[in-house]
């Protein structure tokens, strides 16, 4: 049995999608999937997971899933409807006896392919505020990558990332800080 699914369907999901490949042995060390696919916004990933995560079987879903839906990917943004689908995963999950981490969009100072979308890192903190309080209010673990990854402004620290959005390898060596020890944690409950 796997004992963890990243699922970053992500914040883009060219985050989750490079996440394994730019840091290989942290997903095969600790018998991790990644399941992200590069632009996919939260209603393309409700859609997807039943067959990717809760058909794999696994013990732990982290869904990490927003930015692309604030970058307009599929449509207009609606804040709710992006925390309604966050939801309905969480719903999915635990109704199937996965236990679940909710994450942070990462920060976000300007989108380089949507350059008119004005105010990110402020929307990318609403967002995580609406996600962090469902979190607290549900008793579900919260990742907060954004807190260890931005900078003064808002935005992604320039050393963690190649484009503002997508991390490097130094970036995903935080966000494993970050959440290891909260799977860990998860795993022994």
């Amino acid at each position: 049995m796997r004992k963890y699914y990243q699922c970053q369907l992500n914040t883009i999901n060219s985050i989750t999608d490079a996440w394994p490949e730019v840091r290989p042995d942290f997903f095969k060390d600790n018998n991790y999937v990644g399941r992200g696919i590069g632009g996919q916004t939260s209603p393309q990933l409700l859609l997807r997971f039943r067959k990717d995560v809760i058909e794999l079987k696994p013990q732990i879903v982290v869904i990490n899933i927003g930015t692309n839906d604030i970058a307009e990917n599929t449509g207009k943004y609606n804040p709710q409807y992006t925390l309604d689908n966050i939801m309905s995963m969480t719903d999915i999950a635990l109704a199937n006896g996965v236990k679940v981490i909710l994450s942070s969009v990462l920060p976000v100072g300007e989108y380089p392919w949507r350059k008119d979308i004005k105010n990110a890192s402020q929307i990318v903190d609403s967002l995580n505020a609406a996600i962090r309080n469902y979190a607290v209010m549900n008793d579900i673990p919260y990742a907060d990558y954004n807190a260890n990854m931005r900078d003064s402004n808002g935005a992604l620290i320039e050393d963690l990332g190649h484009d503002g959005v997508h991390p490097v390898e130094k970036g995903y060596k935080v966000m494993e800080t970050v959440i290891q020890p909260i799977i860990k944690s998860l795993l022994r409950k």
